[in-house]
């Protein structure tokens, strides 16, 4: 354990990304704990307006983002300055992160359904982010031997064999995995070689005129609905509080 501390975290360049990630998910559970008391009307906490206008945390996160993001150019991979930037970074990337869903929307969807995305891409940053720390590097890079890097025409096909499959498994309705197979290969190339999703490109190009391909790929994709819906839906309200309820609507004439 402690070799591979010292191998993977105290190497050149990864103390100011573990900084940055544990600022990032630290910021993202102290910014959910506070508008979840203010949902409740519990605590000193209160929304931010201005002349009016509701000022969303997005706002000030994105002045820290930027001023991270610069300033850790700016001041390289090594020193103090680096690492207080790779705070600021992480702090206003948590804060835009959790309002995710509101950019992506532009709307006020923070506890409606659609709001439950801030947390899945929270939840898949911080992944990923792990995953490099421990030493993964994009489109398997970290696989190649160090004869194999000097070769660039090698890495250049290795990296674009990964690309493509990551892209396949995108292609196949398999976000998730596309995403995870950037840093680990073999997640993409599982979800490249299954089935695709009922919906996605894939299948609309390919399984048109393909009727079992189609079916089983429907029946698949509801089997794995059935099992994987509920549990997930519980860690993200576990995470950031369940959404409200949405309305009845009520039907045409009254009835």
């Amino acid at each position: 354990m402690g070799h591979w501390w010292t191998r993977n975290i105290t190497e050149p360049g990864k103390l100011p990304l573990l900084l940055a990630l544990a600022s990032f998910v630290l910021t993202f559970l102290i910014t959910r704990i506070v508008v979840r008391m203010i949902r409740a009307g519990k605590g000193p906490f209160g929304n931010v307006e201005a002349g009016g206008v509701h000022i969303h945390h997005v706002v000030p996160g994105v002045v820290l983002t930027v001023i991270g993001g610069f300033g850790a150019v700016g001041s390289g991979r090594h020193g103090f300055g680096s690492a207080v930037f790779a705070v600021v970074f992480g702090i206003g990337a948590g804060l835009v992160l959790d309002e995710f869903a509101l950019i992506l929307h532009l709307d006020d969807v923070y506890w409606s359904e659609e709001g439950r995305k801030s947390v899945e891409v929270v939840v898949l940053t911080a992944a990923l982010v792990g995953l490099m720390l421990s030493g993964f590097l994009p489109f398997g890079v970290n696989d190649l031997t160090e004869d194999e890097l000097q070769d660039r025409a090698g890495v250049i096909v290795s990296i674009g064999l990964n690309f493509l499959i990551s892209l396949l498994a995108l292609s196949k309705g398999k976000a998730r995995m596309a995403i995870f197979g950037v840093i680990v290969p073999l997640v993409a190339l599982v979800g490249a070689v299954r089935l695709a999703r009922p919906g996605s490109p894939w299948a609309k190009r390919f399984y048109r005129r393909r009727h079992r391909a189609r079916a089983k790929a429907q029946l698949r994709a509801y089997h794995h609905d059935r099992r994987w819906a509920g549990p997930r839906r519980k860690l993200q309200d576990w995470i950031g509080g369940k959404p409200d309820p949405e309305p009845v609507r009520s039907l045409p004439g009254g009835r």
